[in-house]
């Protein structure tokens, strides 16, 4: 699992985008026997954001569910009821949404992702 961060100059508005990139393939093949890791092949979203944006509640609150539901797109429920497979996928969500919040580095961002980490 491996997060990006990308900035591409627009002016003063300058626009960040994450690139969060996860891989199943590699449990799935495994049975669940191994742990997944990234490839340059994985599946991969990029989150696109204004730094401005995080300014407001409204607007960490906007990105931490973009980047939670890109979490759930690159790291997929796995489809089966094997728990220790979607320990793995969970742990693959999880770490995703970490690295994508210590990357924007931002405090209100980390302070919405400590309380929802810590309330599951």
């Amino acid at each position: 699992m491996s997060i990006s961060t990308r900035a591409r100059a627009a002016g003063p508005r300058a626009k960040f985008g994450l690139l969060l990139l996860g891989s199943i393939a590699g449990i799935m093949a495994a049975g669940g026997a191994s742990a997944a890791r990234l490839d340059s092949d994985g599946p991969s979203i990029v989150v696109k954001y204004r730094e401005q944006s995080l300014a407001t509640d409204d607007g960490v609150y906007a990105l931490y569910r973009r980047i939670t539901a890109a979490a759930r797109q690159v790291c997929p429920d796995a489809g089966t009821r094997d728990w220790g497979l979607q320990a793995q996928v969970d742990r693959c969500r999880n770490d995703a949404i970490a690295r994508a919040i210590r990357q924007i580095d931002n405090s209100r961002l980390a302070a919405l992702h400590a309380a929802r980490s810590k309330n599951g």
